[in-house]
């Protein structure tokens, strides 16, 4: 997993609040058992009208929107099912931090498992980056996880907490499986006691 330090990128609005996984990955893509390829599928009935073509209403199919790596959003992000799929196919997409006033509690731990840095900002806050993000064609911002600051170039700079535990993960390009195999040489050990019959 790719470690997340800081990131400065073009910034997609989408102004929806209670966006749900369903929306986010609709079920009928979950087929793949690989974590690549669902990028394409990301907000597949918002992204298509009926016959399939875009539709050219829906924010991420904008011009300003296109390249983007961070999605600025409303609150309560990422509600619904538990599937991993969602933050998969955001990053699969190109996404690499969210901003948003709250998220979904297991959306949110699906995130920094696969290397997705969720930012939690003030309501007054996302407000504020909506209407920046309206007003300045190509507009970025910078999300530094060493600092905890969101920032752009315009004067706009805003901290945000995160547990410290799934901070260091983050910075450290670590999910759980690869936090237990630092661990490797003392499982290791201990196997091998097991194996000569010492006490363990």
């Amino acid at each position: 997993m790719q470690p997340f330090i800081w990131h400065s990128g073009r910034v997609a609005a989408l102004p929806r609040a209670n966006v749900d996984t369903d929306q986010i990955i609709p079920k009928q893509f979950l087929k793949r058992i690989e974590r690549t390829g669902f990028g394409a599928f990301l907000f597949y009935d918002w992204r298509h009208q009926s016959d399939g073509s875009p539709n050219p209403d829906f924010e991420l199919n904008r011009a300003d929107a296109q390249g983007a790596s961070i999605l600025l959003t409303g609150a309560n992000f990422g509600c619904g099912s538990s599937r991993e799929h969602a933050p998969w196919a955001l990053a699969d997409y190109g996404f690499r931090a969210i901003v948003a006033p709250s998220f979904a509690d297991i959306f949110y731990a699906n995130c920094c498992q696969n290397g997705l840095l969720p930012v939690t900002l003030t309501e007054a806050e996302v407000n504020e980056l909506f209407r920046r993000c309206a007003a300045t064609s190509g507009y970025q911002l910078t999300v530094d996880l060493e600092k905890q600051s969101v920032r752009d170039l315009h004067g706009f700079h805003a901290g945000f907490a995160m547990d410290e535990y799934r901070r260091q993960m983050l910075l450290r390009g670590l999910d759980e499986i690869g936090h237990t195999l630092l661990e490797e040489p003392l499982i290791a050990a201990f196997e091998r006691r097991r194996a000569d019959g010492a006490p363990v």
